[in-house]
This record gives C-alpha cells, structure tokens and sequence, in this order.
C-alpha cells in the first residue's frame, strides 16, 4: 500500500469518538520578580490560549489526518461548557452528540506557563458517572449517529471523569458488536477491565501494570508479554498495543508480541500523545494495514506531537515524511 492508498481509504472514513472532554488552557507570561506578599514569582501575563482535549483531542487527530470525526460527550450547562462549544466551532468539529446537563461541570485544566516552563497547573472539575438520565440520553444520540452515519469504528476514550460507565460501555459495545463495528479503546483506570470484545485496547504502560494489579515496578519484556496475552484471552480483545514512553511501543496480535523502539526525539510535552496514538491506530487498522504496520506508524505519530509544548494534533504531512522516511511502508 503506497501513502496515496492510505489517504484515500482514510479520507473516507467516520470515526465515532465516545468519552471525556477537557479544555486544556494555558497562561503564557514571564517571570522577573518575586511576589512581596509571599515566596512565589510574579507572572505578568501575556496572553491565554485554550485547546480541546482528552476525546475532542481525539476527534482533533482524526480531523487533521482527513477523516470525519463525531463527538459523542457530556458537558456542564457552565461557563467552560459553553467555550468548549465555541472551541468546537472553531475548529468545525460536530458537536450534534455533545450533550450540556445542569449537574455536570466541564472540566478546565489551566497551566500557568513562564516561557515553555509549567509552572503550575489548576484543575476545575467535578469527577461523577453520568446520572441514569444522562446516561440514556448519551445512548439515545449514540444510536441515532449509529444508523445515520456509516461508522468505520468507534472509540473510547476514557479519562476516568465519569461519561464512560459500565452500562454505556456495555451497550455501545453491543450495538457495535451487531453492527460489525470495531472497537478501540484508549483505557484508564476506572473502566480498566469493562472493556470485552474490543478489536484495540490501548493502554499506556502504567494503566496497565495497574489494571492487572502489578504494582511493584515494571515487568521484564517476557513477562510483559505474557502478561498482555493472558489479558486479553480474558477479556476478547484482538490486539493490544501498550505505549512505553520513551520505550516505544508493544504490540500483541494473533498471539504475538512485538516490540518496536521509538525514534529519537526532542522531547518538549507529553500532553495530548495518547489521543494522538489512539486515533492514529485506528484510522490505520480500519484502512486495513497490518498490525504490525499499524503499531509503527502510531509509535511514529506518538512521539511527533512530543516535540511539541502542549496539546496538539498530529501534523499529516509530518507524519506522512516520517513514515516514507522509515520505510514503513514496503
């Protein structure tokens, strides 16, 4: 498959993200004094910036790369929610499955930056699970995006702030499994092992080791491996890849382990990198690359966002130089 090939079948695609949303704002100014009234520097502001992020970065990714995105999310009826919709806008992202509810607050994560320096970072946010009304009127939009859209697969992004419950996950999976509609899943701790008959589960290192209860440090390759296998035998899931930071990549596919290392990089935020492979995973696994292929090239998008300070989309001429660079493609 030449790149041209790739774009065509991902250009065509829509990808159905289901999960938590954020914005991600940040404070950019300098530093040249030190408070009088206590021990802490004076940031004179310079100007404010905010992004979307956690499954709208998502949809972001899947947008820069050509194909269409639908949001599926909940929101608070608040100020913050009302600029996420405005961010929405911007970016000509749909917001038809985003749903406002009064009981629900929109969170807002703010970094205060000096330089490219995080010198502090407040987050407003109220972590629940959904009400059961909320939670029927998610899956009531879910089904009509499901039968107005041919649907290439659909993700769960999940941040553990509450729209991911185990009875939307469970129902959307159902109607998914019947639809013949592949699953990807970008997990965290919460939901870890409510995830069953997923075509990709994604975890990073961390979420992992954590979800199979492992907490004394990492595991050597082997035992990681095996570890993974054993997983996913458990909960049916087809392929599992787990990102290493700085590690690279590991990918298990048809009873298989592999590891890829990742490239070399100027390291500047590792915000927003997870969305970038989720998505990036996806649109290459439903253009139908081989796993192996498709563990490369989201190792590749992974650390390309990396270089950047904040949350940021992949670049697809970037990451299209990148791949014909390595040769991924054969």
């Amino acid at each position: 498959m030449t790149l041209q090939d790739l774009d065509a079948l991902i250009v065509k695609q829509h990808v159905l993200v289901v999960g938590d949303v954020m914005i991600d704002a940040y404070l950019h100014g300098t530093v040249s004094r030190i408070s009088p009234e206590a021990p802490v520097p004076i940031v004179d502001l310079q100007y404010r910036e905010e992004n979307l992020g956690g499954a709208a970065n998502v949809a972001l990714n899947i947008k820069a790369m050509g194909a269409t995105p639908i949001l599926c999310t909940a929101v608070g009826n608040d100020l913050n929610g009302k600029l996420f919709f405005r961010i929405l806008k911007h970016h000509r992202l749909s917001s038809e499955g985003c749903i406002a509810f009064p009981d629900r607050t929109t969170t807002i994560k703010s970094r205060i930056m000096s330089n490219t320096t995080q010198m502090l970072r407040i987050d407003n946010e109220q972590i629940m699970p959904l009400s059961t009304a909320a939670e029927q009127e998610l899956l009531r939009q879910v089904d009509v995006i499901l039968h107005k859209y041919d649907i290439a697969a659909i993700i769960f992004q999940d941040y553990d702030k509450g729209v991911l419950t185990p009875t939307l996950i469970a129902q959307i999976t159902q109607w998914a499994n019947a639809l013949d509609i592949p699953i990807c899943v970008d997990p965290k701790k919460q939901n870890f092992s409510n995830y069953r008959n997923v075509a990709l589960f994604k975890p990073n290192l961390k979420e992992f080791l954590h979800g199979i209860g492992h907490h004394e440090g990492g595991l050597q390759r082997p035992v990681l491996f095996e570890q993974m296998a054993q997983f996913a035998g458990l909960h049916t899931i087809d392929t599992m890849l787990v990102t290493m930071s700085d590690e690279g990549v590991a990918l298990l596919t048809n009873n298989r382990c592999y590891h890829f290392k990742a490239h070399q990089r100027h390291i500047a935020d590792v915000s927003g990198a997870g969305d970038t492979v989720i998505s990036i995973a996806t649109l290459c696994m439903t253009a139908g690359l081989p796993p192996k292929t498709m563990a490369q090239i989201a190792n590749l998008a992974g650390g390309l966002v990396c270089e950047y300070a904040g949350v940021v989309p992949i670049d697809k001429k970037t990451l299209y130089k990148e791949i014909s660079t390595h040769n991924i493609l054969k």
